[in-house]
């Protein structure tokens, strides 16, 4: 079947296999690795924060209950900490993406699409 400007719609090729061959490409393979050096080492250290508050929190109350000043406690800083270091660390991520994965990203996809960049 031809379409109105004149182009196939059926593909010539599957897209299962298209896919296929773009995971087995040592692009993908790369995008995935970068992708991975990020991710994995963030998300621990994120994680072993998490864990320090929470153990601090339950096992030394006093120390979490220290003022600082006024009534904001080592607790309530710790807290709010934890938020901070969400923001900053998807402002990281956002910034590893533009410089590492989007790059990588656009390269595949105009192979795939067959288009100009």
């Amino acid at each position: 079947m031809v379409a109105v400007d004149g182009r196939s719609d059926v593909s010539d090729t599957d897209p299962e296999s298209d896919w296929e061959k773009v995971q087995a490409s040592p692009e993908f393979t790369e995008l995935r690795r970068r992708l991975r050096v990020f991710v994995f080492p963030v998300s621990a250290l994120f994680l072993l924060w998490y864990l320090l508050y929470v153990l601090l929190a339950d096992y030394a109350t006093e120390f979490m209950s220290t003022k600082l000043f006024g009534n904001i406690t080592v607790g309530l800083v710790f807290g709010l900490l934890q938020f901070v270091s969400t923001f900053v660390i998807t402002g990281l991520y956002v910034r590893y993406a533009n410089r590492k994965l989007d790059p990588l990203a656009d390269k595949i996809r105009h192979e795939v699409e067959g288009t100009e960049r």
